[in-house]
């Protein structure tokens, strides 16, 4: 695990919603995958077994800005400034969500940041976000 990696895990563990929905982040190649591992708890609507959408949104905002705090030298996680979700499909209970966020721009004051969920196959998202984040600054 980089050393990166290791200070986006402790940022997770110190987020009291990270912790609550146990999520981790890991590397396979040179791409951060975060994982959402099922709980029952997160099931939103029991008669089509289906993850609450809350669940899947703060996932992928956490994703976003581990993304961004993993590809940049920040001191600290950046801040929301605008973030839109696009729920294209159920996400199904009894599955691991996994996500990964692609950084399309990394300024001196601002990070704008796509992210995609999915399971089972990634070449079809359940859920997408598009985010803007403040860069923190070093004073």
């Amino acid at each position: 695990m980089t050393e990166r990696l290791k200070e986006v895990q402790a940022f997770l563990e110190r987020t009291p919603f990270a912790r609550f929905l146990g999520m981790r982040c890991e590397m396979q190649d040179e791409e951060m995958i975060a994982v959402l591992p099922f709980q029952e708890k997160f099931i939103g609507n029991r008669a089509i077994n289906a993850l609450h959408g809350g669940c899947t949104g703060a996932f992928l905002e956490l994703t976003a800005m581990a993304g961004v705090f993993l590809q940049s030298d920040m001191p600290r996680p950046p801040k929301p400034i605008n973030i839109t979700i696009d729920y294209l499909r159920s996400a199904k209970g009894g599955e691991d969500l996994y996500a990964t966020a692609i950084v399309h721009k990394l300024g001196r004051r601002m990070a704008s940041v796509r992210a995609e969920a999915w399971q089972g196959e990634r070449g079809k998202p359940v859920t997408a976000l598009q985010a803007h984040f403040l860069v923190p600054q070093d004073s």
